[in-house]
């Protein structure tokens, strides 16, 4: 029993360093916007809570430098890769066995480029869960080079939107709180002449930590998945309410507080440095952190 839980952790240890990515680049009807529209994520690291703002558009982002256009009815393409910049196709775009769905939601606000995914409402536009036996979203990821295609609705009204991709990584998943979420929101301007609103849920709330696609053993015996939030938006939906426009601020700016960097211990297989990287770089007990490569160190 011994061995065999030092083997499942030694796999674990392994899986974590190999693993982690980001959706780093969008592809509208073939057209390449590398760059564009992401809101790019600071580091490789899931978020790995359902009850916190970050599960939306994960707050360890930079601000898109621009918004893509897109027409209602366009196929878009969102693609994932390891590190920043790195989209060869000999490397996993997920790798070390983090299989699980891959999601996409959208929510229609008033200015993409400010939006706060947390605050937004969103419905969801695509999914690919498990496929046949042990071959999931993830697997179809890494066969196509990281891409996955998804349908703008055709009837959305159009405007200005967040576009919301996601991986739920399932190897830890069989304990609460487990399951890993590997998150990017692209800022979209949709155009067309739809006017549905599709039905809408929040980020948070969601999802739940015991639902049965979060709280799940990718080890175990099973046939089924069942992928979690709302269903698919298909079309049909009733007439889209008007945005409510963010008011303008008066009187004078408040004087802003200079944001410290976030300092303190890094648990076991958390990061701890790498090119970029602003976090904590002491490791907890007796880990040490250990360089995977210049673009990721973790304590092990």
């Amino acid at each position: 029993m011994l061995v065999l839980s030092a083997l499942f952790t030694a796999l674990l240890a392994a899986s974590s360093v190999s693993a982690h990515a980001t959706f780093q680049d969008l592809w509208v009807n073939g057209v390449d916007k590398q760059g564009t529209c992401v809101r790019q994520p600071l580091n490789n690291n899931p978020v790995e809570r359902v009850n916190i703002p970050d599960i939306a558009c994960n707050a360890n982002a930079r601000a898109a430098p621009g918004t893509c256009k897109v027409a209602a009815g366009d196929t878009v393409t969102v693609e994932m890769h390891q590190q920043p910049g790195d989209r060869s196709c000999s490397t996993e775009a997920i790798g070390g066995n983090h299989d699980g769905p891959v999601i996409v939601y959208m929510a229609r606000v008033d200015n993409a480029a400010t939006a706060v995914g947390s605050n937004a409402n969103w419905f969801k536009i695509g999914q690919t869960g498990l496929v046949s036996t042990d071959y999931w979203g993830t697997d179809v990821l890494n066969k196509n080079c990281g891409k996955m295609d998804f349908k703008i609705p055709s009837d959305i009204a159009p405007g200005q939107y967040l576009l919301r991709a996601e991986v739920i990584a399932l190897h830890v998943a069989g304990n609460v709180n487990g399951a890993q979420f590997y998150i990017s929101c692209f800022q979209l301007e949709v155009t067309g002449s739809g006017n549905a609103g599709p039905p809408t849920v929040k980020f948070p709330g969601a999802y739940s930590p015991q639902d049965p696609g979060i709280l799940f053993n990718l080890y175990g015996s099973y046939t089924t998945y069942t992928i979690p939030g709302p269903p698919v938006y298909t079309g049909g939906g009733s007439p889209a309410p008007p945005i409510p426009t963010t008011p303008t601020p008066t009187g004078p700016a408040p004087t802003p507080t200079p944001t410290p960097s976030p300092v303190g211990t890094v648990p076991q297989y958390g990061q701890c440095g790498g090119i970029g990287w602003t976090g904590g770089t002491a490791c907890i007990g007796n880990f040490k952190c250990t360089v995977i490569n210049d673009y990721y160190s973790q304590c092990l």
